[in-house]
């Protein structure tokens, strides 16, 4: 027997009234909690606090207790001293490229591939990268990150994005690498573009926070602050741009959780393990390559080359120039090398600043391929033009304020 539709909603409410029992619902903490997080004038004031409280922990353990409270002092009183002893019979131009600069009292500042190298990626990088990637997967179990998103959404919607673009904006602050794939659950091939497009510039990687928390904790509120405003500025004007739509949000947004252990332990292992393979080989090849370049005396042809620019347009040294080009490798390292330059304060900041808006590193270059060789060039393309008009506006911002 064939029934109408006014018969079959009859029938689902006759099954409905013997097999559904309704209740009073009671609201319980998590619910509260819930709401509390998800409406701006609470959800604002407590999103800041987190974020907050994620910075802080951030630079606690991996800058105070880790870096400066143990690896320093291994690497530099009894790992450096060793190496300069076992090598020390090696020519000249391979200690050079192993240990770097023989008189050096510092990992820091040796910059050879295994001084340098191995310190920045074991002693500054890895907790650096640990910590977020911990603080990061809890909160992603515990359910406040979709929470998140719903609160930026109005604010992302201005740079043609929607509140969920925050995730990988958020895990690009650990590694470019995993948030460049992290751009796929974007739905239009536009929010794909700008995002991708904004993570490879004006965000920092965890390593490169770590850096910069080690060798200018003074200033890298103003780099930060700069990087931030391109963001915007930029994404708002890719949005005017670049064709296509941006459509609302649509997530589920469950109750809060307690994370288990087994899970946190199995991303954490799984992230940092990732970070490892990409990282490390790269901060060791990095630094050979820009000993080998120093060594056949093309960085300082390179140097006089590019110093008008640098000089005239950015307001930088003309040392500058290597550091940007072991930026390609990992800005990490480049960021390392910056800090062994000396420039005033507002100089460091505007290095600093196009070290992180450079041309992304290799493993982040290799993963944009993979996502279309288009958007790559799109991308480069508009990475090419912000370089120029970002860092000359920088220079034009101290020459105004009279401080450059």
């Amino acid at each position: 027997m064939r029934l109408t539709t006014d018969q079959r909603w009859g029938l689902i409410d006759k099954i409905a009234k013997k097999t559904i029992t309704f209740g009073k619902y009671e609201h319980t903490l998590k619910d509260a909690l819930g709401e509390l997080t998800i409406k701006p004038l609470s959800g604002i004031p407590i999103a800041i606090a987190v974020l907050y409280g994620f910075w802080s922990i951030f630079c606690s353990f991996a800058g105070t207790l880790c870096t400066d409270g143990f690896f320093v002092k291994l690497f530099d009183k009894h790992f450096l001293p060793w190496a300069q002893r076992f090598f020390s019979q090696l020519p000249h131009w391979l200690y050079y490229i192993l240990i770097g600069e023989p008189a050096a009292d510092n990992c820091f500042e040796a910059f050879g591939v295994l001084t340098s190298g191995l310190f920045v990626a074991l002693g500054v990088v890895l907790p650096a990268v640990f910590i977020f990637y911990l603080m990061f997967t809890l909160l992603e179990d515990i359910g406040y990150m979709p929470r998140l998103a719903v609160l930026i959404d109005t604010v992302m919607h201005k740079i043609g994005l929607h509140g969920y673009a925050i995730v990988p904006t958020i895990l690009s602050l650990g590694c470019n690498v995993p948030a460049v794939t992290a751009c796929r659950i974007l739905e239009t091939k536009k929010e794909r573009f700008i995002m991708m497009t904004l993570l490879a510039i004006f965000i920092p990687c965890g390593a490169q926070l770590g850096i910069m928390q080690k060798v200018i904790p003074a200033t890298m509120g103003w780099v930060l602050l700069y990087l931030l405003a391109g963001y915007f500025i930029f994404g708002f004007i890719m949005h005017k741009l670049i064709p296509g739509r941006s459509p609302e949000i649509l997530i589920d947004v469950p109750t809060y959780q307690m994370p288990t252990f087994r899970n946190v332990g199995k991303k954490l292992r799984m992230r940092t393990v990732c970070f490892l393979k990409t990282a490390v080989p790269f901060v060791l090849l990095g630094c050979a390559v820009v000993n080998i370049l120093y060594l056949v005396g093309f960085m300082q042809w390179l140097s006089n080359t590019l110093s008008p620019l640098f000089v005239n347009w950015f307001g930088v040294p003309k040392e500058t120039v290597s550091p940007l080009i072991a930026a390609f490798l990992r800005k990490d390292l480049a960021v390392a090398q910056l800090s062994v330059i000396e420039m005033s304060k507002y100089q460091m900041i505007t290095a600093v600043v196009l070290v992180s808006i450079y041309f992304p590193c290799v493993a982040t270059f290799v993963m944009m391929f993979k996502e279309g060789w288009r958007e790559l060039l799109g991308s480069l393309v508009v990475l090419g033009t912000v370089v120029f008009l970002y860092g000359g506006l920088l220079h034009l911002i101290w020459m105004l304020l009279g401080v450059a």
